[in-house]
């Protein structure tokens, strides 16, 4: 009788654990099965063996997949006997019923890229690594980590570039399109400040410079280039040495890693370096996912088999029908407007924000009542998002100190992707229902804070995976959204509608969502501070005097307050090293 098995592939590393869920048919038939149907895939966070707790991977493991039959575990720094033995002991208390294979992030490299054929994998992602086979011996080079080695890889492209900006600023005191184009992606104003950033930056966000790297030497910059040009000679060689000891003369050498699907030039210039010295070598890109390989690898099949993709059709459907992707049919003509049409058209479309907060109303009241009563109790408060809902929540938590004196720990923002998200994109961190729930274990959310999920879809995964552990802990839950048929489907304490209809360019949440929700926060947090007694009349009597405009603003309270003149009140906020409240509570007295 024919029967089916369920398989969870995994491959982690220093900056990602990509995971796939497979189902495997025809188990106990006459064909011995030779396809595995793809059910569902994901990212969540790094799960480098020898870098992560086994605390922490127990928690990344507990947002796979739970009901499956065999699992393939293999992770960067899983290297000896004994590490599959732990690795193997800690995932049988996730999957007790499962078969279990657990393994380096190499191994699944090489089933992706040859399944049992021999060959060398050359992989160039943040980091690098060199991995051959040839019948039962495997070879390897690179692979050494950031700091002693991965020379080729992202971090080490990126680190050479900015040591090569900061050494042209010494001799020359020039200016390299380089440098602006580094200072454009990270936000930031000069090189005193990329040095700081540098010093506290990980090893992802770092190697996420790397199109910057590429992109100019493809500009020309010849010294780039020769940065370029000497990771793709490191590769080469490592790829050169592991062929010579597995005596392949002509090898199958396929390159797999973020580099080299992304950036044409690094394989071009990897191809050029290797032929010198391996023209036989066949060299071509790998198709197939490492984590389809741990997939592979767990189902223990003899043959490289097929996998059937399955599109999240559902996931598809539902985003399309939210009202925030709609087309707005009084803007379907954009591109023929006058600059003059263009604007009354999105002056008038704002005031669907206005009726969408007046519609709310009963429910940002509550919403205040909710954030209050935790605050008081000692609970703070989460904005969780992604994209520009995220940077929203940010936004509003981050004037919280400044404008009201409290604490920073008191409002806090989770944005999908980190502080990377802040200024660019990060592919793929809003798709991950576990990584919003991780991402509020590692802040220690408990029952008394309320949590806030910003997502303007009412659908965002990080989002609602936040919510959902949340809910779980007993943390009171709201979720503000602008599609109302999306929190339908949510459990949440309180959900807040902003129903603001179809953008003017359509799909875009930035714009009438995104104004709404961040008048949204405004009223909630403001209200809360309110409420919490940082506020006398319409004054901020717990602000932070910490710049000139501050101080002035300071003054001219105390000066309101106490009746008396500016330089009188002036010297009272002196007197009292700038600390308002202090001031004010004597006022008061």
């Amino acid at each position: 009788m024919e029967r089916s098995e369920k398989i969870v592939g995994v491959e982690g590393g220093g900056t990602k654990t990509a995971w796939v869920l497979v189902e495997r048919t025809g188990i106990g038939g006459a064909d011995p099965g030779a396809q595995l149907r793809i059910l569902d895939q994901g990212r969540l966070p790094p799960s480098n063996f020898r870098l992560e707790t086994p605390d922490r991977l127990r928690a990344i493991f507990g947002e796979l997949p739970s009901e499956i039959d065999r699992a393939g575990i293999f992770l960067a720094g899983c290297g000896t006997t004994e590490d599959r033995e732990s690795l193997s002991r800690l995932c049988a208390e996730i999957w007790p019923k499962a078969r279990i294979v657990t393994g380096s992030d190499r191994e699944s490299g090489l089933a992706a890229a040859l399944g049992n054929g021999d060959g060398i994998v050359v992989n160039a992602g943040s980091g690098s690594s060199v991995t051959g086979r040839r019948g039962d011996k495997i070879e390897n080079a690179g692979g050494w980590g950031h700091i002693l080695g991965d020379a080729g890889g992202g971090y080490f492209l990126s680190i050479q570039a900015l040591r090569l900006l900061l050494h042209e600023y010494d001799l020359h005191r020039g200016e390299m399109q380089f440098a602006a184009k580094v200072l454009h992606a990270l936000s930031l104003n000069n090189l005193d400040e990329v040095v700081r950033w540098a010093e506290t930056a990980d090893k992802m966000e770092i190697a996420m410079l790397a199109p910057i790297v590429f992109e100019a030497a493809a500009r020309g910059d010849a010294r780039v280039t020769e940065i370029v040009e000497n990771g793709a000679q490191v590769l080469s060689e490592n790829t050169e040495a592991v062929a010579s000891r597995l005596h392949l003369l002509a090898p199958k050498v396929m390159l797999l890693g973020g580099l080299f699907h992304r950036d044409s030039i690094y394989t071009h210039a990897f191809r050029r370096r290797l032929k010198k010295n391996l023209p036989d070598a066949r060299v071509a890109t790998v198709e197939r996912a490492p984590e389809l390989g741990a997939a592979w690898l767990a189902a223990d099949l003899s043959d490289h088999v097929i996998f059937q993709s399955r599109l999240p059709e559902s996931k598809i459907d539902t985003l399309a029908a939210a009202l925030t992707e709609q087309r707005n049919p009084r803007s379907e003509n954009l591109e023929e407007l006058s600059p003059r049409a263009l604007v009354e058209l999105f002056v008038e479309e704002e005031k669907s924000v206005q009726e969408a907060l007046r519609n709310a109303i009963a429910d940002l009241a509550r919403a205040i009542e909710i954030v209050s009563e935790s605050l008081r109790n000692g609970g703070r408060l989460f904005y969780v998002g992604a994209g520009s809902s995220g940077r929203i929540g940010v936004l509003d938590a981050s004037e919280i100190p400044p404008t009201f004196g409290a604490p920073t720990d008191l409002v806090q923002a989770v944005i999908a992707g980190g502080v990377t998200a802040l200024y660019r994109s990060v592919e793929g961190a809003e798709d991950e229902k576990g990584g919003g729930a991780l991402a509020l274990d590692e802040r220690s959310v408990k029952g008394i804070d309320v949590v806030i999920g910003i997502t303007a879809s009412g659908r965002t995964p990080f989002v609602l995976g936040a919510l959902a552990r949340s809910k779980s802990i007993g943390a009171k839950t709201i979720l503000l959204t602008c599609n109302p048929s999306g929190s339908q489907k949510v459990i949440v304490d309180l959900a807040i509608n902003l129903a603001v209809g179809p953008e003017v360019l359509t799909g875009s949440t930035r714009l009438k969502a995104g104004t709404a929700t961040k008048v949204a926060l405004n009223i909630i947090s403001t209200g809360a501070m309110v409420a919490l007694g940082k506020v006398r009349g319409n004054l901020m009597v717990d602000l932070h005097a910490s710049n000139s405009k501050l101080r002035d603003r300071a003054i001219r309270l105390v000066a309101q307050l106490s009746r008396s003149d500016y330089e009188s009140a002036r010297q009272q906020l002196k007197a009292n090293d700038w600390n308002l409240r202090a001031v004010v509570d004597k006022i008061d007295k």
